[in-house]
């Protein structure tokens, strides 16, 4: 008999949590018309991001607010990515009101990612390299408190090039650091090859991943060992669920990756699997049982052939 389970650390990070919380908050208690805009996806999961429209979030972008003349009157939330220095600049100049949603573990990597670059500049010389996905709004922000001058890695191979290239440079005063989300095991791989490369200018490497992300990585492993098949739920534009998903292949291959529970194929399942759902940071709870209910719903329909021949995929064994 088929069975689901969902696991239990899934779901929200505490500083998706917080800026849900404190979006769902402002537009509880705002006047009409209910507006709060949001400077970029304040979850990457179209599900969660229909809800809060319904409830007056729009979202914008940085092109969006280069645009605006004047904001007075209007509350800009900044999501748990964190934002450059720059972006407060231009919120303020616009006369925007600010809901800082700023995830408390990216504060505090920006702040050591500042302090690290103010040292450089006193010395007059090093660089800071940071581990993360090119482009992401957490990865901007980080670059932002050095000035737009920090080195991203985003893989081994990106690291070989940069090393290569001699945009890694292995005689100056060098600090590391990892965009929160990234894994764990990726990142003791750069930073293995930067001490054996950066011999005699690698002063810092920094754990700054963080410490929920790390912890469920660990349990996600076993969780996809202890199932016969793997539903992943994530929106396909989530760095932290493209990590997490591909973890969960690497221990089981027959791991899907979904949005929502529409893109389930009952083909997918077998009579007697044990089913694991799961998602990423950015994934609810609701969608999580929403997707288990609906994979035990779809595999209680049995084909009519079925019912009077049997499986076929049984016979001769």
């Amino acid at each position: 008999m088929l069975t689901t389970d969902i696991d239990s650390n899934s779901g929200f990070c505490a500083g998706v949590i917080r800026a849900i919380g404190k979006a769902e908050e402002f537009l509880k208690n705002a006047p009409e018309p209910k507006r709060l805009y949001s400077l970029g996806a304040i979850v990457h999961n179209d599900a969660e991001l229909n809800r809060l429209v319904e409830q007056g979030l729009v979202t914008i972008d940085k092109e969006d607010l280069e645009e605006m003349v004047d904001a007075h009157g209007e509350m800009l939330l900044i999501r748990a990515h964190g934002e450059p220095p720059q972006t407060y600049a231009t919120a303020d100049s616009l006369g925007f009101s600010i809901i800082d949603c700023t995830c408390p573990v990216v504060l505090k990597l920006q702040q050591r990612i500042r302090e690290a670059y103010e040292t450089q500049k006193e010395e007059g010389s090093g660089q800071i390299i940071i581990f993360g996905k090119i482009g992401h709004a957490e990865v901007l922000g980080l670059i932002g408190q050095t000035d737009g001058t920090a080195i991203v890695v985003e893989d081994m191979n990106m690291l070989s090039e940069l090393i290569a290239d001699g945009t890694i440079r292995k005689d100056v005063r060098t600090e590391v650091f990892s965009q929160t989300t990234k894994s764990p095991a990726e990142y003791e791989k750069v930073c293995q090859v930067l001490k054996e490369t950066i011999t005699d200018g690698l002063t810092g490497i920094h754990d700054t991943i963080c410490s929920q992300v790390a912890s469920r990585h660990e349990r996600l492993s076993r969780f996809a060992l202890e199932h016969d098949i793997i539903i992943f739920v994530s929106g396909k534009a989530s760095s932290n669920g493209k990590v997490l998903c591909d973890l969960c292949k690497s221990l089981n291959i027959r791991t899907y990756h979904i949005d929502t529970p529409a893109e389930i194929k009952r083909e997918w399942f077998r009579a007697d699997d044990r089913v694991g759902v799961c998602g990423a940071t950015s994934t609810p709870k609701w969608l999580l049982e929403e997707t288990a209910e609906h994979i035990l719903d779809l595999n209680k329909y049995v084909p009519a052939w079925e019912e009077t021949f049997g499986d076929k995929s049984t016979d001769n064994q």
